[in-house]
């Protein structure tokens, strides 16, 4: 079966629909229900509790608080690197842009003004820069970290598709990372600036930023912007930035000639490989 033909049943489903009533239930208090389903989900996908910072499912009121729980301290300790892994996951695919297009599968590119919403000038500060596309599994810990220290300048709220991001579907799927409802934060970092965009997907409820708190919903249908360029929201390395309530896909944006000489990725960093927070990246 065709990569394209294998995802047509995600064109017809009532995706927005779908997410908005995942939400919901996600949120709910269900009480023993929830936790039933919390158990499930920790066997179904083979969830590592034991990292958790609470690893009694029965103390999660909500299914979101427990797939958004933290970790115990030390869980994920920083590599001595410039660059640090930003989440645990799974590497999608990562590299150079080419002049402003950038890799996503076989036979698929896509460009990075349709990746920040349509904005040319800050698009043009990216070619020929860097990009690594980082998927997250359900299993895997939600919570966004910072790659290195950063002030923040701007965060863009684009509406989109909501089509899952799973490696089938980023085959089969054009521009799929450009087209599916995402949030660009934009960072200003010693090294130079560099863009977080964390794209939501099909039953995603929403993402959320540690500066403003949960930015989707509302959908109102337009891009939103917001600028602190005035604001001194400042993060450290490894400190969170955001998550993911129901999990995706993180895509990170380098300009040419971030760290002087360009990134040079972690030689052991592979399409396919599994990342942990923390682990170095560049």
């Amino acid at each position: 079966m065709s990569a394209r033909l294998a995802v047509l049943p995600q064109y017809l489903m009532p995706k927005q629909a779908l997410t908005i009533l995942a939400g919901k239930l996600a949120g709910a208090q269900g009480g023993a229900l929830t936790t039933r389903v919390i158990r499930w989900f920790v066997g179904r996908y083979g969830v590592n509790m034991s990292e958790a910072a609470n690893p009694d499912i029965a103390a999660y009121p909500s299914f979101n608080e427990f797939f958004t729980r933290s970790l115990k301290p030390g869980a994920r300790p920083l590599a001595q690197a410039t660059l640090v892994c930003p989440v645990d996951g799974a590497i999608s695919q990562f590299g150079a842009i080419e002049r402003d297009q950038i890799f996503q599968a076989k036979g698929h590119t896509y460009s990075t003004t349709a990746l920040v919403g349509g904005d040319e000038a800050l698009a043009r500060q990216f070619d020929n820069g860097s990009f690594a596309t980082l998927y997250l599994s359900p299993k895997d810990y939600h919570r966004i970290h910072m790659p290195c220290a950063g002030k923040l300048l701007r965060m863009i709220h684009v509406p989109g598709d909501l089509f899952s991001v799973n490696p089938a579907t980023a085959r089969g799927v054009p521009g799929l990372f450009a087209r599916n409802e995402r949030v660009v934060c934009m960072f200003e970092s010693a090294h130079g600036p560099f863009v977080m965009v964390l794209v939501g997907a099909t039953i995603v409820g929403s993402m959320a930023t540690v500066w403003h708190g949960v930015v989707n919903p509302p959908r109102p249908g337009n891009v939103r912007d917001w600028r602190y360029e005035t604001q001194d929201v400042r993060l450290d390395q490894g400190d969170e930035m955001g998550r993911f309530l129901l999990g995706s896909t993180v895509v990170l944006l380098f300009p040419q000639g971030f760290l002087q000489q360009g990134i040079n990725f972690n030689p052991d960093w592979a399409p396919a490989r599994p990342v942990r927070m923390g682990e170095a990246m560049a």
